[in-house]
């Protein structure tokens, strides 16, 4: 059931009804206790006038006498006072409603006694202990005793302490009355403010009766028209500025370039992935966070033109990086915001390079193996070796089809994801089993090299793509790692980064890293060797790198490599969100 919603109107008066019954109360509880504390001291002025009438008729007497003075003394006071008096230690010397003194015990515990030994004088209304007789006690400290004055707590006192009650029925009738009064003002005041709504609403909805709305003419009709016309104005700037941001967004996110928007202030405003992409091949440490740009040296021109701009508006750097080259510019715009472009700018020597050698990488690349294997088997045809190095020729050979097998299968893989993309099925892979299943397969090569491996990525990161090409990134990127980053090196994969379509990773280690930077743009390359040799040395078909790459790129990614600041290299890739 749809909770029922007060009106504007009823809200009103239950807030000023609220906050005058809060008044009201708080007035005669405050007068009520204000007459009874009066009345109550009225009785207790005159049970000190008693106790000052005792007083001095104790000091008229003698100590043996003062009994008898007390006795004496009440024959002029009303019947039902009641006086005790009590020694400094407590004890009880007189008291003309109990008989038996020896009975009543030591009094400085008693409430109006205690009170009286701390500030002079004690008051209290208790039942008393010794005749069960409810009292009001009135008691004084001197030098020598304490004189307690107690009246009988009876109905004709609980009376005369009561309030008259002739204060509450005046407020009563004054709550009444301002309760009504309340209720016409708010019932006004809400006609307005209903009548104000309902031509807001009727506007927004576009309606034709907007128009000839009948609307007050006070000013809330004049606030109403102007809030509705202003809305008006607004919600019509605010659709058109919709559509060209919407323009802005699809140009920036399928663009080439790495583009992010700052406030004047330096805030980041927007920016698309390929900007942290570009960002973090350039910065020493990877960074989610495009602001980072601001403070990094390799961008030092370009914040220096920022804090001092010239008259151009415009500024732009080359920086090399990682092997790679890159375009960074800035354009300031009227109202101090910037924009900052980052453009790599080595990606078309790199398919140029690539389309030149790769005839020649293949053959030179099938040449090795084969002639490897021709050579051990003539030498065990023409030679005749003994067995034991018959066998240890046959086994070079088979290693060396190991290498042309998987140098056939990763040229093949390549050529199938190239040319015939929609043959791999599609499905939800989760990264952190995919680790764990590779971990598994690589435990003999790892421990031997004596490698670990950990991942910081939750159980929640799925990608949309194909099991086997996801799995072969990871399974190239740790076999390289095997091969080339040495032994007792570790190796650490993270998620540094996500937006809306993309998850961010990086895959690192602490190895040798690549020591000339020259070679990080084309590791990527078919067949390219850092060092002559490395691959052969090392085992491997020197297609494992192009593989991820492939891969990555089927999967709509891209993935660049670099050194990192610490040591090691690391690789830097996205890929598509489940």
């Amino acid at each position: 059931m749809k909770p029922l919603k007060l009106q504007y109107k009823h809200r009103l008066f239950l807030y000023f009804g609220v906050i005058f019954v809060l008044f009201t109360v708080g007035v005669v509880i405050f007068e009520r206790s204000r007459e009874r504390f009066f009345k109550t001291e009225a009785i207790e002025e005159g049970l000190r006038v008693y106790t000052e009438i005792a007083n001095a008729a104790l000091l008229q007497a003698a100590d043996s006498s003062r009994v008898q003075a007390l006795e004496a003394m009440l024959a002029t006071f009303p019947r039902d006072i009641r006086f005790t008096l009590i020694g400094k230690r407590g004890e009880v010397i007189f008291d003309n409603a109990v008989g038996d003194l020896s009975a009543m015990g030591n009094h400085l515990d008693r409430p109006e006694v205690a009170n009286a030994r701390k500030s002079g004088v004690g008051t209290h209304i208790r039942t008393s202990a010794s005749n069960s007789q409810p009292y009001l006690y009135y008691t004084r400290r001197y030098p020598s005793y304490y004189l307690r004055v107690a009246m009988p707590y009876n109905m004709s006192v609980r009376n005369f302490l009561e309030a008259d009650n002739l204060f509450i029925y005046f407020i009563a009738a004054l709550f009444l009355l301002m309760l009504l009064l309340i209720h016409v003002v708010t019932g006004r005041f809400g006609k307005s403010i209903r009548q104000l709504r309902d031509f807001i609403v009727t506007s927004e909805r576009g309606d034709a009766g907007a128009l000839s709305f009948s609307f007050p003419q006070d000013e809330l009709g004049e606030i109403g028209a102007s809030i509705v016309e202003n809305y008006r104005q607004l919600e019509s700037s605010r659709k058109k500025i919709a559509q060209e941001r919407e323009k802005l967004l699809q140009h920036v996110h399928t663009s080439e370039e790495g583009i992010c928007f700052f406030s004047a202030e330096g805030a980041v405003e927007f920016y698309n992935g390929l900007f942290i992409q570009y960002l973090n091949i350039i910065a020493d440490e990877a960074n989610s966070n495009p602001a980072a740009a601001l403070s990094d040296p390799s961008f030092e021109k370009l914040t220096s033109f920022l804090a001092n701009p010239d008259g151009s508006g415009c500024a732009g750097v080359q920086i090399g990086k990682q092997g790679r080259f890159f375009s960074a510019l800035v354009n300031i715009f009227d109202d101090g915001s910037f924009e900052m472009i980052i453009n790599d700018a080595t990606k078309h020597e790199k398919t140029r390079r690539l389309k030149q050698e790769m005839t020649g990488n293949i053959a030179h690349e099938l040449r090795t193996p084969v002639t490897s294997i021709r050579g051990y088997l003539e030498t065990i045809l023409e030679q005749s070796p003994d067995d034991e190095k018959k066998r240890l020729f046959l086994t070079k050979a088979y290693n060396q089809t190991i290498t042309l097998s998987e140098l056939i299968h990763d040229m093949g893989l390549i050529t199938r994801i190239e040319g015939a993309p929609q043959s791999f099925a599609m499905e939800t892979v989760g990264i952190r089993s995919l680790l764990e299943t590779l971990k598994s397969d690589l435990e003999a090569p790892l421990q031997e090299k004596g490698i670990s491996m950990a991942w910081s990525i939750t159980g929640d990161v799925a990608v949309k793509g194909n099991r086997s090409l996801l799995y072969s990134i990871f399974r190239n990127l740790t076999d390289n790692a095997i091969r080339h980053a040495g032994a007792g090196v570790s190796i650490q994969v993270s998620m540094y980064g996500e937006d809306k379509d993309f998850y961010y990773f990086s895959y690192a280690d602490t190895g040798v890293g690549i020591p000339n930077e020259q070679h990080l743009s084309r590791l990527f390359e078919r067949f390219y060797r850092v060092g002559e040799g490395r691959t052969r040395d090392t085992g491997g078909s020197g297609l494992g790198l192009s593989v991820v790459k492939n891969a990555v790129a089927f999967h709509r990614g891209s993935i660049v490599a670099k050194n990192r600041a610490s040591g090691g290299l690391e690789l830097l890739f996205n890929l598509p969100k489940n």
